[in-house]
């Protein structure tokens, strides 16, 4: 059996979702959307159930998928509802559902609807991606309230670029949903991961951590609640072959890599088919028997290269670990010049072990 799997700890898992209740003092909802950034949606559903305050999905079809495993508490549909035709089947489900344009809230107007919504209103305060403009957030929340369809309007924003700790930005989208929301009697959610971990200025009913349940930091820089964070997936292989190179020797396609000395290649199972970044460059780091090591050439589809010339006890069949508690899955995306919401959501092919259930 081929050795690539994901390693998923639970246990790291709950230890994140409770730093961000810690953190913020609000009610939490865990963020699973994209089959939980790649740790898969149901299992960690399952494994927050009795701590979590409810959980966010992109859409209806992720929601779904936890109502059919049994998941019973709060749903929140971050993009809300894509056709009218969805508003029964929210209903049915009691999911939450994210107002974020004047169209869905005209829907929800014209809907015949067996028993009222839980609604959060977006307003856009500055990211301009969704979210209903300044001047029409306040009428959209007496005309929900005066439909009579609606039993709860939690108010909600995101933030840009709260993973720059230096940027106004952040402050200046604050000081625009609270002008917005003048006079308006009800619960706010603006905090995202960044938000959670570097901006505790601002105030949040509700706070909604992503890439902080998985251990992973949305910072560039060190911070200080990142070092609190725990892995919580591995992703790890063994070296399926060791070839002794001389000098002046090309290791893999295009020949990116040349030996500049003799040298002990190992051959490890994992690959971009795998999710493993293809861009990531020779010096990325990876742990093999034990020992920090590098990357050597470009990945391929079901392979990569590393160097073992300085790991004398690394060999065929020693455990590689490509991200996860040694080697960060954000210093991996930092070499491979992507993030490692990505990485993680590119995850595929490879089985997923759990622990710590």
């Amino acid at each position: 059996m081929r050795p690539a799997r994901a390693l998923i700890d639970l246990q790291a898992l709950r230890h994140n979702y409770q730093l961000a209740r810690e953190l913020t003092g609000a009610k939490a909802l865990a963020v699973i959307k994209a089959d939980a950034y790649g740790h898969g949606a149901v299992r960690v559903a399952q494994a927050l159930e009795d701590q979590a305050d409810g959980f966010a999905v992109a859409c209806i079809e992720e929601a779904l998928e936890l109502r059919a495993a049994g998941i019973g508490g709060p749903v929140l549909l971050l993009e809300g509802f894509f056709e009218a035709d969805e508003l029964p089947l929210i209903i049915e489900h009691d999911f939450w559902c994210v107002v974020h344009s004047l169209w869905q809230l005209e829907a929800i107007e014209q809907a015949r609807l067996s028993k009222p919504l839980t609604v959060w209103l977006k307003l856009d305060s500055g990211m301009h991606r969704v979210g209903l403009h300044p001047k029409d957030y306040h009428d959209a929340y007496q005309r929900l309230l005066a439909s009579g369809k609606v039993a709860k309007i939690v108010l909600m924003s995101h933030f840009a670029r709260a993973d720059e700790l230096d940027c106004a930005s952040s402050d200046e989208q604050v000081a625009v949903f609270e002008a917005a929301r003048q006079g308006l009697a009800a619960q706010v959610s603006l905090r995202n991961s960044p938000s959670v971990m570097g901006w505790p200025s601002v105030s949040s009913d509700w706070v909604r951590p992503g890439i902080m349940l998985y251990g992973a930091t949305p910072f560039g820089e060190d911070q200080a609640v990142a070092a609190c964070l725990q892995p919580v997936m591995t992703l790890e292989s063994k070296v399926i072959c060791v070839r002794e190179l001389p000098a002046g020797e090309p290791v893999g396609y295009g020949a990116r890599f040349v030996t500049p000395k003799p040298m002990r290649i190992g051959v490890v199972a994992m690959g971009y088919a795998d999710g493993y970044p293809r861009h990531a460059p020779t010096g990325t780091p990876v742990l093999v028997a034990g020992q920090r090591s590098q990357l050597l050439g470009r990945v391929s589809m079901d392979m990569l290269c590393i160097d073992l010339t300085d790991v004398p006890q690394a060999g065929l069949g020693s455990t590689v670990e490509l991200w996860g508690k040694n080697i960060l899955a954000s210093d991996v995306a930092t070499a491979a010049e992507t993030i490692p919401y990505q990485i993680f959501c590119n995850l595929r092919r490879v089985p997923r072990l759990y622990s710590g259930a």
